[in-house]
């Protein structure tokens, strides 16, 4: 019993820890938003011979939503984990 308790508050601490820095994270990568911009080379090179600043704002929100969701999943596969434990 003392055992099971142990690795109980080890593992609760250990969720804890993990769940600050990913909300760090997100906050950081929150306030930091407007001025990242994920774009590689060619995606880059072929808006910027277009003319249309609205494909290219597009093409910018649409990778940093895809780059956002795995951070997303994970933070809510540990906020689960950590429920399902602090019970």
């Amino acid at each position: 019993s003392n055992r099971s308790d142990s690795l109980y508050n080890d593992i609760t601490i250990l969720c804890l820890t993990i769940m600050n820095k990913i909300i760090s994270l997100i906050i950081l990568s929150f306030l930091t938003f407007n001025h990242s911009y994920s774009q590689c080379a060619m995606c880059r090179a072929v808006l910027e011979s277009s003319e249309n600043e609205g494909m290219a704002e597009g093409i910018n929100n649409g990778i940093m939503y895809l780059a956002f969701l795995p951070y997303l999943i994970v933070f809510f596969m540990i906020f689960f984990v950590y429920k399902k434990f602090k019970k």
